[in-house]
């Protein structure tokens, strides 16, 4: 990284604040203008640190595969126009005499590696191929959702601003993973599109079409990048729209007969909407996913005595209900409280352990404060919370079930954070109500 990189950074970095400075002209409520900024300035921040991580520290996908390979593409358009269909077919048909590194020729049989390289071929034509300004623009994409999340929550929870904003915009590993040229930046930005956009079409009926259009396009890109992430998402954020309509619906038995028609349908929808995906979503297929987890588990325990980040969840999986009910606990715990303090081995393992024990802390504070059966009661009592504990918690079991490597991890996790966080702050924030008989 040179000086040229550090002045092109620069005056990408004020040309962004310009744009985001003139969005935040726009917004009437001071406390948003803050967030907001503060938001956009811990981007930059992160958006350097991981540079510094990646080309100085700990060299990955992002130095080896993603940028070099982009960079490639973009050079390859320059040097002959007609490459520029490389931009619009799939991975499979990439001519593997022109990959940079032959080394990297298996991983473009993986569209989400290929849709990332082709990303960074793009933003190449416009920030001169320099890696750190294409790491700026991952993450303002990643911001946009983020900053959406944040807004959606702030507008139904105002008076938990400073709460929220901890748990979506301030949340030190997903801020950070949330940076630089990776699938993770894209995966949160897109997830934040596409929960407001649903939010205000289909809760608010706040511009039906554009935001339809919104949501599909980011589901799309999910579905391509990391489709578990829709496979955990979409019953969930499905069931909290319809349980916020039901509300509105005063006989019980008017109530209880349209969640079971409605949940039929669902059931079945999603079925048949799951066989029709089957080599979409890839090892994460319902018919797949049982072998996904072995293999996984099997790939990282081959490589635990070279990697020092593996770990074990000290369960076996033999591909049964039952040892899948035994796994989920293990898993699930794995990726929102791993890994401890003792496990960690490298700086940034140090830091997310951190973030992990002060997670486990909240989590045993807001259950032991409000005891198990409140707990459990708000969850099922309140639709967002049921969504933000549900989602959060079945992509902790898809996660912590298939990596056994705190240093991925760290990265893989990162979605289901905030709601995680919220969902606590949520049920906490109930309690409150209760006891002083504030509705």
């Amino acid at each position: 990284m040179g000086i040229l990189d550090i002045i092109l950074f620069s005056l990408y970095v004020y040309i962004f604040y310009l744009v985001f400075a003139f969005r935040r002209r726009k917004i009437k409520d001071p406390l948003l203008k803050k967030y907001q900024k503060n938001g956009f300035w811990i981007k930059i921040i992160c958006t350097v640190a991981i540079t510094i991580f990646n080309v100085y520290l700990s060299p990955g996908d992002s130095t080896s595969l993603y940028y070099p390979e982009g960079l490639n593409i973009f050079r390859l358009i320059l040097k002959d126009p007609e490459n520029i269909r490389w931009l619009f077919l799939p991975g499979d048909d990439f001519d593997r005499n022109l990959v940079a590194d032959a080394g990297n020729t298996g991983y473009f049989r993986s569209e989400a590696n290929f849709f990332i390289i082709k990303l960074v071929a793009i933003f190449s034509f416009v920030s001169f191929g320099s890696y750190i300004v294409i790491q700026l623009f991952f993450s303002l994409i990643a911001f946009t959702g983020i900053w959406k999340l944040f807004k959606l929550f702030y507008e139904i929870y105002p008076h938990l601003n400073k709460k929220l904003a901890i748990a979506i915009l301030y949340l030190p590993t997903l801020a950070f993973w949330s940076s630089g040229v990776l699938k993770d930046p894209i995966c949160m930005g897109m997830l934040g599109w596409m929960t407001y956009a649903l939010y205000a079409a289909y809760h608010k009926n706040i511009a039906l079409v554009r935001n339809t259009v919104i949501a599909l396009i980011a589901a799309l890109i999910l579905s391509i990048v990391k489709p578990y992430i829709l496979f955990a998402y979409v019953p969930f954020f499905i069931l909290y729209l319809i349980l916020k309509k039901i509300h509105i619906i005063s006989n019980p038995l008017v109530k209880l007969v349209t969640i079971l028609f409605i949940g039929a349908i669902s059931v079945g929808g999603f079925i048949l909407v799951s066989e029709r995906l089957q080599e979409e979503m890839g090892n994460f297929a319902l018919e797949k996913l049982t072998e996904s987890i072995q293999s996984q588990q099997k790939n990282f325990i081959n490589m635990a005595d070279r990697a020092e980040s593996s770990f074990s969840l000290g369960v076996e999986y033999d591909g049964s209900l039952g040892s899948l009910v035994k796994l989920a606990p293990a898993a699930i715990n794995a990726t929102l409280f791993r890994p401890y303090l003792w496990e960690s081995k490298k700086l940034s393992t140090l830091l997310s352990s951190l973030e992990s024990l002060t997670l486990m802390l909240l989590t045993l504070f807001v259950l032991f404060k409000v005891g198990p059966f409140t707990f459990f009661k708000t969850i099922f009592k309140d639709p967002m919370v049921m969504f933000c504990f549900f989602f959060s918690v079945l992509f902790a079991l898809f996660i912590g079930a298939t990596t056994l490597n705190f240093g991925t991890l760290v990265r893989y996790k990162i979605p289901c954070m905030p709601f995680f966080v919220i969902a606590l702050l949520l049920i906490y924030e109930r309690k409150n109500i209760q006891k002083t008989g504030i509705n």
